[in-house]
């Protein structure tokens, strides 16, 4: 037995072993059985104990042990015997013997059948002690070494399987740049088969345009850091789609051995990733920045630069260039009336037959919407563009064929020539849309060259504009009203209202020039809502001062009917001056009535509903099918003055007669404009009409005149001729 002293040297001996140990006590000696924990305790062990080798097994069994200290001779058989059941169930308790036995043959055969350690009694306790120490820190240490050799295993398999899996291109290769590795993502990316790469260089796989730049890059990689580099590789022949190159970002990284101070070039350890989608996805997003994606023609952005390097060439040869802006007329009409799918493939049918005209190393851009320029460069003369510009007006001729129909479409285009024109590609655009705008005020449908005298009118108009936009902030428009006149009445029965523009400057600007120029900038809807006010108010003050039956006239623009509240405006007008509506009568004019039909009828009809008159301006002088009249729910025809004016008391003009049947046969009321004579207003009573209004009665003038006039009986025709006396 171990004595007090030694049982303290035993735990400052054991305590290196950290953890807990589970020890199994092998014995037929029970005293021994119960001492052994005594001796050999620490914290972290705890003992179980037997008397045989049956014992034994039954426990190894249940758990498993750090340590068997086990007795030679035992009841049952000697401990070999349980020796060879732990091998054979392939357990790896350590196993210290315990023997009496003098012969070296015990020992032997102990360790051989894998004891880790024998001791021969008598023992002393220190060296049994010792001997569990060294078997518990042996197994500690193959424990160890065991975990640590799993993860290695484990990061190994984890590893292999990042790189075999990885979606890049992974490999390595030798101080010669020859394949020394390679994953199978190669047969995915080009391929090849991975093993038949193995020795091969690899400026085998790279394009011939980058093999001389890669082949520097890798013989400077032995005394270089890792780099990126942007390359393509070939594909294998053998794979079953078109064999063009693949674009990889390659990650370079050396390989050098530094062991004992040395710094070897190993080779090269590459990453290539496959960055040919982002590449043709780049490619589209450059495109789209430079094209129209809807004609893929270029845009304004590309037109520009090619624009401003042609103006660099020809100012080194001396040469000229054109630029043509084209502008698609009446393009809105399309798109209104038969949808913007429609509008979007007569665009793209302009812009191929556009293209059919030009030259080869002239350039079509689409800038947006309906507007087209072209780039003539090396042209000799002007006329060169001149041709160029009738074949495009020939190439329109034919009519486009949209799923609604036939529609034959025109352009206006304006022409500018380098260097007469302008030395800049802001100056050469400028100035050909400047010509293209002359085309469309002129009739459209053809071209014209820039000239100086245009810029000035240009900017003429622009000052018009930017006057004409605060205009009415400035309180610089006023209604003038022209009376109309029954015959047979002898009095005004109604006026019209017109608009008139008090310039600061310029005073009185015509209606024939201020009203198109509010319908091109988008104000005519403001300008109509203004004459509607004031006309209103104008009425209601007349009304309060007795004249109770007047009726108000005043002209609708043709954008108007282009407004959902067009007919809300003009009811709730009505209503906030205390009016009847059939006191109020609106005119349009006749080619409205021709050329947009299918949304006006509705809005007219709405406004006939609420009791308002409607009445065709001019009518006559467009053409009009009768048909459109049994359509229209009109009250009124006013008869067009370049009819009335053909009068002379004598003659009777044959349209005027049909126009006086038309409204007979149709219950409409008639209105003759621009009477300036007696014979006039003589020879329209005659025929039937009764209400006129013109010079002959009264020039339009402000609300204070137009009031005296309302209240005087206005000029009839001499007492010599009284035939229009009922």
């Amino acid at each position: 037995m171990a004595s007090a002293g030694d049982q303290s040297f035993a735990s400052h001996a054991e305590s290196p072993v950290s953890g807990a140990s589970r020890i199994l006590v092998v014995d037929d000696d029970v005293a021994l059985r119960h001492s052994l924990p005594r001796i050999l305790s620490t914290p972290g062990r705890s003992f179980d104990d037997c008397g045989s080798v049956a014992a034994a097994i039954t426990l190894l069994s249940q758990a498993a042990y750090d340590l068997i200290i086990l007795d030679y001779r035992l009841p049952d058989t000697n401990g070999l015997a349980l020796l060879d059941w732990l091998a054979s169930e392939k357990r790896d308790e350590s196993v210290i013997v315990i023997s009496g036995e003098d012969a070296i043959d015990a020992a032997i055969g102990a360790l051989r059948r894998g004891a880790d350690d024998f001791v021969r009694k008598p023992y002393h306790a220190v060296q049994l002690q010792r001997a569990v120490q060294s078997a518990l820190h042996k197994r500690s240490l193959e424990s160890a070494n065991r975990a640590m050799s799993q993860r290695l295993r484990a990061s190994e398999r984890l590893h292999r399987y990042l790189v075999e899996s990885s979606p890049d291109l992974i490999f390595t290769l030798d101080a010669e740049a020859r394949f020394s590795y390679v994953n199978p993502r190669i047969e995915i990316l080009l391929g090849f088969d991975r093993q038949s790469l193995i020795g091969l260089p690899f400026l085998a796989l790279v394009m011939a345009e980058d093999t001389e730049r890669i082949a520097g890059l890798l013989h400077a990689q032995q005394n270089s850091s890792s780099f990126s580099i942007e390359l393509r590789l070939r594909r294998s022949e053998r794979t079953h789609v078109t064999p063009s190159p693949v674009t990889v970002t390659l990650q370079g990284i050396p390989m050098i051995n530094h062991s004992f101070g040395e710094g070897r070039y190993l080779g090269l350890y590459g990453v290539a990733r496959d960055i040919s989608e982002r590449k043709r996805a780049e490619e589209i997003i450059t495109f789209q920045a430079y094209h129209d994606q809807l004609t893929n023609l270029p845009n304004r952005v590309l037109f520009k630069d090619r624009l401003e390097l042609a103006i660099a060439q020809a100012q080194r040869r001396g040469g000229a260039l054109a630029v043509m802006f084209i502008d698609v007329d009446r393009f809105k009409l399309v798109n209104d009336s038969y949808g913007h799918a429609e509008g979007d493939a007569l665009l793209r049918g302009i812009a191929a037959r556009l293209s059919s005209t030009l030259r080869k190393g002239d350039t079509l851009a689409r800038l947006g919407g309906d507007e087209f320029t072209a780039l003539l460069p090396d042209i000799d003369t002007p006329e060169d563009a001149d041709s160029i510009a009738r074949k495009i007006l020939d190439a329109l001729d034919r009519p486009f064929e949209l799923n609604h129909g036939d529609f034959r479409a025109t352009v206006s285009i304006g022409v500018s020539i380098f260097p007469r024109d302008g030395n800049t590609a802001e100056a050469l655009t400028q100035h050909a849309d400047i010509a293209m705008y002359r085309v469309k005020r002129s009739g459209k449908n053809g071209f014209r060259f820039f000239a100086p005298e245009l810029d000035t009118e240009h900017r003429e108009r622009l000052s018009l504009e930017n006057d004409l936009r605060v205009a009415l902030d400035h309180n610089e428009f006023e209604l003038h009203y022209q009376t109309q006149v029954s015959m047979s009445q002898r009095r005004v029965i109604g006026v019209e209202a017109l608009l008139r523009w008090n310039h600061p400057e310029n005073g009185q600007v015509a209606p024939n020039i201020f009203i198109p120029v509010a319908e091109e900038i988008g104000l005519i809807g403001e300008l109509s809502d203004w004459v509607l006010e004031n006309a209103c108010a104008q009425l209601s003050r007349w009304r309060q001062s007795g004249f109770r039956d007047l009726k108000m006239s005043l002209n609708l623009a043709p954008n108007d009917f282009d407004r959902k509240d067009i007919v809300p405006n003009v009811t709730a007008c009505i209503e906030r001056h205390g009016l009847p509506p059939s006191q109020l009568e609106l005119e349009i004019t006749e080619s409205m009535m021709m050329n947009d039909a299918s949304r006006v009828v509705t809005k007219l009809q709405e406004l006939r509903d609420a009791g308002v008159g409607v009445a065709i301006d001019d009518f006559g002088t467009g053409y009009s099918a009768l048909a459109y009249l049994q359509k229209f729910p009109v009250n009124v025809l006013k008869i067009d003055r370049s009819f009335v004016s053909e009068l002379n008391g004598r003659t009777i003009n044959p349209i005027v007669s049909a126009i006086m049947g038309i409204a007979k046969g149709f219950n409409l009321k008639l209105i003759a404009e621009g009477v300036e004579f007696a014979e006039q207003a003589n020879s329209l009573t005659a025929l039937g009409c009764d209400v006129m209004q013109g010079y002959y009665f009264a020039r339009p003038v402000g609300a204070l005149a137009a009031t005296g006039l309302i209240a005087q009986v206005p000029n009839m025709p001499d007492g010599n001729d009284r035939t229009w006396v009922q």
